[in-house]
């Protein structure tokens, strides 16, 4: 039987959420449907997509490789289904657009490509920068937009926001590490081992905030910008760490294997959206770009 449209959607939502009561709940249908829309995804691709913990779902190996799958799947149906059949693609003009790292890096590329696919002329000029000159250069206008973690937004007083993506964060760890085995994992456990601590885009003061918010510190053994690295140390065993699921890779660059928890505590999402200065008028070609990557994410999540 050929995969359908509902299973797809159940799955993405399955996999944002981590739990299948809080997916039901977002869809507005009952657990059971998506559990069988699940059931029924897993056996016409012959894999297990989630492990099925007391704490929720974890996406497997596979499951990991089929989420990219499954939201280009349906970006390409919410456009279809949302822009007119007869939309002008042939709109002209530059946007100036700002992106931080962790955007750049792991979320816009696929998309730019295909919008410069969609509207060839319109062209996107891209800046990478730290998340305060982007406000900064937001506020002053040499930014049309900016692409960027707007979960770390500080300007919600002149720039507006959509929200894109939702990204949970959960628990790194080596493969045989003994913390796999435990059924529940909490910060007070995370807090017992070594810790590797990524400094980029502002993700040490994001985990400070929520350390500090049950009177914890992890046991940092080493800061590093680089994502990369943080993975060989995971995979190697030198440490643990909690970083967003759009980073996450089940392998490091040498092939070992990296495993993924759910941690039972109150940890923020890394949300990705688009930002603009709410009180300069957006050219066409500025409210092209950002309204195809809002349709990619079935309308994205209006901001304040």
């Amino acid at each position: 039987m050929p995969l359908s449209i509902k299973q797809v959607r159940y799955f993405i939502a399955t996999a944002d959420s981590g739990q299948v009561s809080q997916a039901a709940i977002a869809l507005n249908v009952s657990q059971s449907a998506v559990t069988a829309a699940i059931k029924q995804l897993e056996d016409n691709l012959g894999v297990s997509l989630f492990r099925r913990l007391a704490t929720g779902m974890v996406l497997t190996a596979e499951g990991t490789r089929f989420l990219y799958h499954a939201r280009n799947v349906m970006a390409a149906v919410n456009s279809a289904e949302r822009a007119p059949l007869t939309e002008d693609t042939a709109h002209t003009g530059t946007v100036r657009v700002g992106v931080t790292y962790t955007v750049l890096g792991y979320f816009l590329p696929r998309l730019h490509a295909r919008f410069a696919r969609t509207y060839p002329k319109i062209n996107v000029e891209l800046q990478e920068l730290p998340r305060h000159l982007l406000e900064e250069r937001l506020n002053d206008g040499s930014l049309d937009m900016a692409v960027m973690l707007v979960s770390n937004l500080r300007d919600k007083t002149h720039l507006a926001f959509e929200t894109l993506l939702r990204s949970r964060r959960r628990l790194w760890l080596p493969a045989e590490h003994p913390l796999l085995s435990k059924e529940t994992i909490t910060l007070e456990d995370v807090a017992n081992e070594p810790y590797v601590m990524l400094t980029v885009d502002e993700a040490s003061e994001t985990a400070g905030r929520y350390w500090h918010n049950v009177g914890l510190e992890p046991r940092v053994i080493f800061k590093t910008s680089s994502v990369e690295a943080v993975r060989s140390f995971v995979a190697d065993g030198v440490g643990i760490t909690i970083l967003s699921d759009m980073v996450y890779r089940p392998w490091s660059l040498d092939g070992q294997r990296i495993e993924l928890r759910n941690v039972v505590a109150d940890i923020p999402t890394m949300d990705i959206g688009v930002t603009w200065n709410r009180s300069i008028p957006q050219s066409q070609a500025t409210r092209t770009f950002s309204e195809f990557l809002s349709l990619s994410f079935g309308g994205g999540m209006a901001g304040t």
